[in-house]
């Protein structure tokens, strides 16, 4: 499938700029949205400030959690059918399990080069 509208909810700046960079690499369509608080994304969602196609979501961040928001996300009617892929450094099979009972459509391990992330990108979503 192919997301033209994607939302990354992740609080390091980092991760933002290399997912980012990947996302441009794979994709003259695509575009993406950083926000670093997961508070402001379920907002600005609730508000239809924005309408992405996908969210890619980080599960440690500070003040709400992925796992907060993700539960938030699925209680919400107007909100519940963007698919939420899960894009974090675990790794743990529990925690992979329990993010999909709660709703994510997918899980992806932040790997660790470059050139995996653009790989996984260009086959599995854009």
């Amino acid at each position: 499938m192919a997301y033209k509208k994607i939302l990354l909810v992740d609080d390091d700046e980092d991760d933002q700029e290399i997912f980012l960079s990947a996302v441009n690499e794979v994709s003259e369509n695509a575009e993406c949205l950083p926000l670093s608080d997961a508070t402001e994304a379920l907002a600005k969602l609730s508000a239809k400030e924005i309408e992405p196609d996908v969210i890619f979501l980080d599960l440690n961040m500070p003040v709400m959690n992925g796992q907060q928001f993700l539960v938030e996300i699925k209680k919400r009617e107007e909100l519940k059918k963007i698919p939420v892929i899960i894009f974090s450094t675990s790794s743990h099979l529990a925690t992979i399990q329990l993010m999909k009972d709660l709703g994510a459509a997918d899980f992806i391990t932040k790997p660790d080069k470059y050139d995996e992330l653009v790989k996984i990108l260009s086959s599995r979503i854009l």
